[in-house]
């Protein structure tokens, strides 16, 4: 009974043998010891942690549960567990079953130093003393040899050949800084000397210490993306929610347009059957009107018949002096008939029809472009200028869009006042000093600009924006955005519409375009980048860069160039 009791014990400490792993080192505890907590370490793995957060963070905290310890609590050995552990070893020899069949190596494993002939088993433990790996069953003297006990025991993972020095033949035990390699106690004598090194076992405890320290980074950035994946499940969802709604309004918008123009199709329908109906009575009336009248002048014209073939001059004359005098019967001229017909009301329904469409061809690209915005895949915007300088692309200035005298020098990337004008180009600005790049945008871009003026107008614009009336000024048109920079401060201007932006000015500034968002941003170049600016709208054109100036001929050194930024 007590054998059967002793394997019962047994075979229950096999079953919970993971139960007593250090969760840093993760093998069986040594020198066990628990924290106020509840888990338990070994005493040189904990200790670890703890220097290097104290060394960090200046606290202390479980590796598990993370649960801040302060002040740093003295540790003492925890004898139970220590117990259980050193039973634990006594019987790991006796941890496979006997009438298990044993496990042979495979040409991957490392093979029992032991065992004979061809079917050698798989060794679990290498001993760095004896520098043998062994099977299970070979390993049994050095749990029950008294000798043996001191020796060193490591899990076989790899030959005990590749832990050798190959020049020296002995074990490597040192790890070299310099060389970054594990040497033997020999090399330190002659290729190795005067360098510095660590012991395997303090190399093993900075390893795990940084495997603590990157396990606890890997935690901190799984949770990160855990709450990035639920937002962007709630995202997701909302945009679903989103959708749905849009599309009902947009519904109901244009069932209320397609309602809104049957109504006033039904207006002009019964306006044009009112108007029928009173144009046809007045026409009937004047018919009645000329049938009496037409019957009165015949029956004029029957009395003067009968009144020629009398021959008595004196009723003659009396009869006639009544008949000739005229009747008030209604005259009409030739041709006549309404002053306006039908035609022109279709005519002014075409007017209609055709500012409808204008308004609609207007307006129809913005509708699909700020579709095609809502996305996920949309990069997160730029923070520091190493970043925004990941989106910078060659720009050159585009020499037949500069006003006339306007120099263009370095490669077409700068600009001055000159007293000679250009030839004349129908793409030339000829109202103000302004010039466009030649390159049209449609992507994520950042361009940086220096100048030195009265003002720089910063500026964004589509290529058909007007280059010859008042209107051509950067800003000044629904086709162009643009950032005048003062030494009073910023001027925004869209559609001639301007906002005052508060803000010392900078003789450097930082444009960065998001096309497929709808964003301009203007920033003050600096460490870190300072916005002076944003802009949230929709684009329905490649946008061109564009730079303006305002000078006075004696102003001395004016210039404004792109700065190049790119190899």
């Amino acid at each position: 009974m007590a054998e059967k009791h002793q394997k019962e014990e047994q075979r229950g400490v096999e079953l919970d043998s993971e139960q007593f792993c250090c969760s840093v080192c993760l093998d069986l505890l040594k020198e066990p010891v628990t924290i106020q907590c509840g888990h338990s370490y070994c005493r040189g793995c904990i200790e670890g942690c703890w220097d290097e957060e104290e060394e960090k963070k200046g606290e202390c905290s479980c590796p598990q549960c993370r649960e801040t310890i302060s002040p740093r609590p003295a540790l003492r050995r925890n004898n139970m567990l220590a117990e259980v552990v050193e039973k634990l070893k006594s019987t790991s020899t006796q941890q496979a079953s006997p009438s298990a069949a044993p496990v042979c190596a495979d040409p991957a494993d490392v093979a029992c130093d032991f065992c004979l002939g061809t079917g050698r088993r798989k060794a679990t433990v290498s001993c760095l003393t004896c520098l043998a790996s062994y099977c299970p069953t070979h390993l049994r003297s050095h749990h029950s040899a008294p000798v043996l006990e001191t020796h060193q025991l490591v899990s076989a993972t790899i030959p005990l050949q590749e832990k050798m020095c190959t020049k020296h033949n002995k074990l490597k035990e040192l790890y070299c800084r310099k060389d970054e390699q594990l040497v033997c106690s020999a090399c330190t004598l002659d290729e190795h000397s005067r360098h510095k090194y660590v012991s395997v076992s303090e190399l093993k405890k900075e390893i795990k210490r940084k495997m603590v320290s990157s396990q606890k980074k890997i935690q901190v950035e799984v949770e990160q993306r855990e709450k990035e994946l639920k937002e962007l499940s709630q995202a997701e969802e909302k945009l679903k929610s989103c959708a749905q709604t849009s599309l009902a309004d947009c519904d109901r918008i244009f069932a209320d347009l397609i309602s809104s123009v049957q109504k006033r199709c039904g207006e002009v329908r019964q306006l044009i059957a009112a108007q029928e109906r009173t144009a046809v009575a007045q026409a009937e009336e004047l018919q009645l009107q000329l049938l009496e009248g037409i019957a009165t002048l015949r029956r004029r014209g029957d009395k003067l018949e009968e009144l020629s073939r009398s021959d008595d001059h004196v009723y003659l004359m009396q009869v006639f002096q009544a008949l000739s005098t005229s009747c008030d019967s209604p005259k009409f001229p030739p041709g006549a008939g309404p002053q306006r017909s039908f035609r022109d009301v279709t005519d002014r329904v075409s007017e209609l029809r055709q500012k409808l469409e204008m308004v609609l061809k207007e307006a129809w690209p913005r509708i699909p472009a700020t579709v095609s915005y809502v996305a996920f895949s949309l990069p997160p915007i730029p923070k520091t200028r190493e970043q925004f300088l990941q989106y910078c692309r060659p720009l050159t200035l585009d020499v037949t869009s500069n006003y006339p005298y306007l120099r263009l020098l370095g490669n077409h990337r700068r600009m001055r006042p000159s007293p000679s004008p250009y030839s004349a180009h129908p793409d030339r600005f000829q109202t103000f000093p302004q010039v466009l790049c030649r390159e049209g945008l449609s992507e994520r871009c950042y361009w940086e600009l220096e100048w030195h003026a009265r003002t720089l107008s910063a500026a964004v614009a589509y290529k058909d924006t007007s280059r010859t009336s008042d209107e051509s000024q950067f800003g000044r048109n629904d086709k162009s955005w643009s950032l005048e920079c003062m030494a009073t401060g910023y001027l925004f201007r869209h559609n001639d519409l301007e906002t005052a932006v508060s803000g010392s000015c900078c003789n450097k500034i930082g444009v960065f375009l998001d096309y497929k968002a709808g964003t301009l941003c203007f920033y003050h170049v600096a460490d870190p980048m300072v916005l002076i600016y944003k802009v949230q709208t929709t684009f329905t054109q490649p946008l061109h860069p564009g730079l303006g100036l305002n000078y006075e001929w004696y102003d001395v050194g004016v210039f404004a160039q792109l700065v190049k930024l790119w190899n």
